[in-house]
């Protein structure tokens, strides 16, 4: 059965799921597990998605997010894409790193929020990264250290996700963890992990007693939910237009910007990609890299060439805030 088109409405929660093409590593050593992580964050606060949970394995990863404005698509982009050239530049291989499409399931926020926190957070104990609870706390590349306040992300929503179990810092945190003990012995990797009919109504005998009752249930691959909350999902997309632009038409934006940010500021694009940083250029080129990487989705290395700079120069750029 082919897939439907990707569902990118902007403000939504997914439960994104990442995989290493053909089960190969993401990461090899920490240091790529820093800069998956840092990357994942810069990229978080530049287009306004939000980060609620996250854990990254050793050959795959799990995000809860909510999607800016621009949707998820840019973001993912942006993420994968980044991360993947630096990947092969650093261990000095080539080829695809990632599964050509990663998965991303809307999800409904009432019924499951909680449930793929402790899922996603649970993962490397599953996996035996980490051999109990007071280790995963310590475990610097997953969510759960950050909401035990043991690593320190500012761009990871934190007192969202807290709020869900507690008004007060302690009594919540006191509560999330009992509940992630309590979720330890339920295996959720299929409730949790997609969409579609049975999942949405929570089980087979769900389905059949709706069946018996003659009423329809409505179920979709990329969607965690009920029949309402699959439906407001579906007409919503129906009414949206593809706004994904091919990397040509992005390209043809961005020198159209650069053309005319030179002109205002009275520079040639030459003097602009000389490497000079006299007066307003270093802040202009800051810009117009922000620009090309957080909003129209380029990665560091056509947005490098466009800039006359290396994209280790353009990545110290997005740094700067």
């Amino acid at each position: 059965m082919p897939r439907g088109p990707r569902l990118d409405a902007p403000g939504t929660l997914h439960h994104v799921i990442v995989r290493g093409i053909e089960q190969g590593c993401i990461v090899r050593d920490d240091t790529d597990r820093k800069t998956f992580v840092e990357r994942m964050g810069l990229l978080a606060k530049g287009s306004d998605t939000e980060i609620y949970a996250f854990a990254l394995m050793t050959n795959h990863a799990h995000i809860l997010l909510k999607s800016g404005p621009d949707g998820i698509s840019t973001y993912m982009r942006c993420l994968l894409t980044g991360y993947a050239q630096y990947f092969n530049r650093r261990h000095k291989r080539a080829g695809h790193l990632f599964q050509n499409r990663y998965k991303s399931i809307i999800c409904e926020e009432e019924a499951y929020f909680d449930k793929l926190v402790a899922y996603i957070h649970l993962n490397p104990l599953r996996a035996g990264l980490v051999e109990n609870l007071q280790q995963l706390a310590e475990y610097p590349w997953c969510g759960h250290a950050v909401l035990m306040n043991k690593v320190r992300y500012d761009w990871m929503a934190r007192d969202y996700v807290l709020q869900f179990f507690g008004r007060k810092e302690g009594t919540a945190r006191q509560a999330y963890l009992q509940f992630l003990e309590s979720e330890q012995g339920i295996d959720r990797e299929q409730e949790l992990s997609g969409g579609g009919l049975v999942r949405s109504q929570g089980g087979w005998t769900n389905v059949r007693s709706m069946w018996k009752r003659g009423e329809k249930a409505l179920g979709d691959q990329r969607i965690l939910g009920g029949d309402d909350f699959v439906q407001a999902i579906l007409n919503e997309a129906a009414e949206r237009e593809d706004s994904d632009l091919p990397v040509n038409e992005r390209l043809r934006m961005l020198d159209n910007d650069l053309r005319r940010l030179c002109e205002a500021e009275g520079v040639t694009l030459a003097f602009l990609q000389s490497g000079s940083r006299m007066g307003k250029l270093p802040i202009l080129r800051k810009q117009i890299a922000r620009k090309a990487v957080f909003e129209y989705g380029l990665t560091l290395v056509d947005t490098a060439k466009r800039l006359g700079v290396t994209p280790n120069a353009v990545n110290y750029m997005l740094k700067d805030r």
